[in-house]
């Protein structure tokens, strides 16, 4: 391992310990299930990060996790934890095949927890407090026996404090006496707020000189993030948290923001060094799109909404000093400025949005207030770009420079019925039909699905992928669809946004399209449509030539004599 430190000399310094429960604690969340290679690939990406522990899972728990620990991978910074509990009451240390299948799991560190309230021990596992302090001193004794570093998590810790304050640090000391190298003080119900936390840990750290104290804390009342900080300033000097906040309930304390907090706010050092900083938006990314799960576009950092301005005093003070409405520099963390278009936008934004599409208009272009009035009328209409930037994309260039017209649609039909299935089960099934013009080239396809946006989607890929090869990898990634009943009495409009991504390409990343019409088929055509012309323009031109390299072959539809509109 490099850059570690001994856990005595942790609590001196300006040095904080990270300890990730992404794939134990993380785990927990409804929605998520990890599989043996999740755990081996997220493992290593927490390793290339500079994290000093990972948690693995509890060995004996599932066969995931010991299929886990069965083919553990190779970490190079990180020490692999295995989580266990205490003996059981009634069970020896020596004969407790839970805790033996933690001592067994071959890694170098364990990670015990134990309760630390009396009133947990006496109602959740029924022996006295006097019991629960023998389990403590017999399984950690234990651990260190086997030459296992052993880290004391003392569940229920911060309510067990508040209401026997002697008996909580009495089961730190007896964890601690028995050779715990961090004594991890717990808010397992989350619902200790900071102030409390911060306080506690002063007195934890008073009356225990020379322990290492670590937190841990659940986000039951939205503060996770808030109590670890309070505690690091009280005196903790490890954090034990989850990637994008994973875990049960509300979730845990969230690592991609404590650790551009502690670093670059704090002036805290982690085992994270600069460049694994910028790898933060890159990771928290990688983990939604592992779990199917769309990223969070709020998420404090890396959200694709942490750096965006919308309002157009902001992009303007922006562009003159980025100070104004950013609190750090968004490539920092690996994040970038976002200068989002909406019917609040300025001449300002749409210049610096525009600039960033590698579009290059004079601030004095009459061109530009004709885009500004036509953003803010379809709007008005219904369609959100500010959540749609590839379909803004488009309306700009059309409206701004000439814009290949890679085909054009002649008609669409789209019909449904009710039929039995091969079980007899009374299923609907939707029938797609599109027939459209390539370059003069007639081209009629038809498609059958569950659902009548799959089978559109399915009757299109079928009727352009002989002209357009480079639509090969897209995907659909995520499909909404919103109901915008603006006028009593009126006909409800309905917003379909689609995100979708290129299989073949990922550094394309995800776009954004929408769609609007008073009837949902519609509305998902237009998503769809500018879904695919976005992805054809991209193998053609900037600012997406990132994506040109890798063609072999280029559609042959582009190869010439393209129809330029507007």
């Amino acid at each position: 391992m490099t850059d570690s430190i001994p856990a005595s000399a942790a609590p001196s310094g300006r040095r904080i310990v990270l300890y990730d429960t992404t794939l134990r604690d993380g785990a927990q969340m409804q929605g998520v299930d990890f599989s043996v290679l999740d755990k081996q690939v997220i493992a290593a990406e927490l390793d290339r990060l500079g994290i000093d522990y990972v948690e693995g899972g509890w060995p004996g728990a599932n066969p995931t996790d010991d299929a886990f620990f069965a083919n553990k991978p190779a970490l190079r910074h990180a020490t692999l934890t295995a989580f266990g509990m205490t003996r059981r009451p009634g069970r020896s240390a020596a004969n407790d095949p839970g805790l033996g299948a933690v001592l067994h799991a071959g890694t170098a560190a364990v990670c015990l927890v134990g309760k630390a309230s009396h009133l947990a021990a006496e109602q959740a596992l029924g022996i006295t407090a006097a019991e629960n302090l023998e389990l403590i001193g017999d399984s950690l004794a234990a651990a260190a026996r086997n030459g296992r570093e052993v880290l004391f998590d003392a569940e229920h810790f911060f309510d067990g404090y508040k209401r026997n304050p002697k008996y909580a640090l009495s089961c730190l000391r007896r964890a601690w006496r028995e050779g715990a190298s961090w004594l991890v003080l717990c808010d397992t119900n989350g619902g200790t707020l900071p102030e409390e936390i911060s306080a506690i840990v002063r007195a934890v750290v008073a009356a225990l000189p020379g322990a290492s104290i670590g937190i841990h804390t659940h986000n039951d009342t939205e503060t996770a993030v808030a109590g670890s900080l309070a505690a690091v300033a009280a005196g903790a000097r490890m954090i034990q948290g989850t990637l994008n906040g994973l875990g049960e309930r509300c979730g845990n304390a969230n690592l991609i923001s404590l650790i551009p907090t502690l670093m670059l706010k704090l002036g805290y050092h982690t085992g994270v060094s600069d460049e694994g900083l910028r790898r933060l938006t890159e990771l928290s990314h990688k983990l939604d799109e592992r779990l199917n799960r769309v990223p969070n576009r709020y998420a404090a950092y890396v959200g694709n909404n942490a750096f965006a301005h919308k309002a157009g005093l902001h992009a303007a003070a922006v562009a003159r000093n980025s100070t104004t409405y950013e609190h750090i520099a968004p490539e920092r963390v690996g994040n970038r400025r976002h200068i989002v278009v909406s019917n609040q936008a300025g001449r300002a934004n749409l210049l610096n949005r525009l600039r960033e599409m590698g579009i290059a208009v004079a601030a004095d272009d009459p061109r530009l207030p004709v885009l500004l009035e036509l953003l803010k009328r379809r709007e008005f209409e219904g369609y959100a770009y500010d959540g749609a930037e590839a379909s803004f994309a488009l309306l700009a260039r059309r409206t701004l420079e000439e814009m290949p017209e890679f085909y054009s649609v002649v008609s669409l039909h789209a019909s449904e019925e009710q039929c039995r299935d091969e079980k007899g089960a009374l299923v609907t099934l939707s029938r797609a039909t599109v027939r459209l013009d390539v370059q003069g080239q007639a081209r009629l396809a038809a498609a059958e699905h569950a659902g009548s946006f799959m089978a559109l989607n399915m009757a299109f890929r079928e009727a352009l992928l002989p002209d357009f090869p480079v639509l090969q990898g897209m995907r659909l990634a995520d499909y909404q669809v919103r109901v915008d009943a603006r006028q009593e009495g009126a006909r409800p409009l309905i917003r379909v946004v689609i995100n979708s991504h290129d299989l073949d390409v990922p550094a394309l990343g995800r776009w954004s399209t929408v769609g609007v019409s008073a009837d949902l088929f519609d509305a998902a055509y237009g998503a769809l449509n500018d879904a695919i012309i976005y992805r054809l323009f991209c193998a053609l031109s900037e600012p997406c030539a990132e994506a040109d390299a890798v063609w072999t072959m280029r559609p042959a539809a582009l190869s010439g004599g393209i129809n330029i509109g507007h």
